[in-house]
């Protein structure tokens, strides 16, 4: 039997491959993205108590209301801008579905959507199955920095979409007021919607506050935020995020998301709707992760890794031009085989596969992996 490939140029994520690599060769695995440290006691047992009440058939197709209100009040609490939890929150299979769902909504055949990269790597293939053209925008440099002259060059009367992605994977940098501000003016008097990506809100350092599109009226009248419980409370495996919008876009989401998944696990959103209603289970993340960081960068003081540290996420890009000037894809391989430590190479997520000699290491690890990872990267 013979077809066609809608996405001919899609592979297996780079994640697969060095996590694989990093199982084959029995290496500390610091290229995906997850904890290896375990969730709250206390949400573990409320989703067990959910479980015993019974919270066991279909949730409500936008959520369980208990969650979509948690997720209003956080929404005001934080950045003062009020989400009507009945119409304008949806509650997905991860900040992913809640992305493919939003392409998927508005973006027809030939429309052009500009994204920002280094990006993460499910942005481009849902435009692209939809016949979507990706318009994409190299961040500049290692310092990733934002050309605002070229975003506005960039924008045309095909444009249709835009994403962006603050605290940003995987550079681990962070948008600023000016730049919010910035992309407002640029977007005003269009008809562009925005996707800002925002899984890492909680995890910003150094005393700096996320900057979400919330915070800006120019913004939210036209952006869709999506966020994940999975990278917030160390429950990746879950797959449980959220999207908020104006009810008219979010009407157009919820037409998609309906036939897609239709609702998302319940008991779980039971059991998150419950502990979000405390604010400190996510007001000390910054701290908890910033901990993560210093830890991890401490420990590698004396390598021949250079390093600006992390703004955001849980991250931390490391340069290795005083090593080598293999390749990075070929260095990420190399570093895994011979010295059992996995990473990602950046140059994947970048346009024409600009490579900056830049690895992308996860450190939401425990003390004890950061300390033998650290080791071994002394030794490089």
């Amino acid at each position: 039997m013979q077809h066609t490939s809608k996405l001919p140029n899609v592979g297996t994520t780079i994640f697969t491959v060095m996590s694989q690599l990093a199982a084959k060769e029995n290496a500390i695995n610091l290229s995906q993205g997850f904890p290896n440290f375990p969730s709250d006691p206390k949400l573990i047992e409320m989703v067990q108590q959910a479980l015993r009440e019974n919270y066991n058939q279909y949730a409500p197709m936008p959520g369980a209301m208990i969650l979509r209100e948690a997720i209003a009040e956080k929404m005001e609490y934080l950045y003062q801008k009020k989400y009507c939890p009945e119409t304008e929150v949806v509650v997905t299979v991860g900040a992913t579905e809640a992305i493919y769902t939003i392409i998927s909504a508005f973006v027809r055949p030939n429309d052009e959507v500009i994204i920002f990269t280094p990006a993460y790597d499910c942005y481009a293939p849902a435009v692209e199955v939809h016949g979507g053209k990706v318009v994409p925008i190299q961040l500049k440099g290692k310092e990733f920095e934002m050309d605002w002259n070229e975003v506005r060059s960039k924008i045309n009367s095909k444009t249709k979409l835009m994403i962006i992605n603050t605290p940003h994977n995987p550079s681990g940098t962070v948008l600023s007021k000016a730049d919010m501000l910035e992309l407002a003016s640029i977007l005003e008097n269009t008809n562009i919607i925005l996707l800002s990506d925002e899984v890492y809100e909680h995890i910003v350092f150094d005393g700096e506050k996320h900057q979400s599109a919330a915070l800006f009226p120019k913004l939210a009248e036209r952006t869709f935020i999506t966020a994940s419980f999975g990278k917030t409370f160390h429950n990746t495996g879950w797959r449980i995020g959220y999207c908020v919008a104006p009810k008219e876009l979010m009407n157009e989401f919820k037409k998609v998301h309906q036939f897609n998944v239709f609702s998302v696990h319940h008991p779980t959103q039971i059991a998150i709707g419950k502990y979000l209603k405390i604010p400190e289970n996510y007001l000390q993340l910054p701290a908890f992760f910033q901990e993560k960081r210093d830890f991890f960068l401490n420990a590698i003081k004396d390598s021949r890794f250079t390093w600006k540290p992390s703004q955001g996420t849980y991250f931390q890009v490391l340069s290795y031009e005083h090593i080598t000037d293999e390749l990075d894809t070929e260095f990420a391989k190399r570093l895994t085989r011979e010295h059992k430590i996995a990473s990602i190479p950046l140059s994947v997520f970048n346009t024409n596969k600009e490579d900056h000699k830049l690895l992308r290491f996860c450190f939401a690890k425990t003390e004890k992996t950061l300390a033998d990872a650290a080791e071994i990267l002394n030794k490089v």
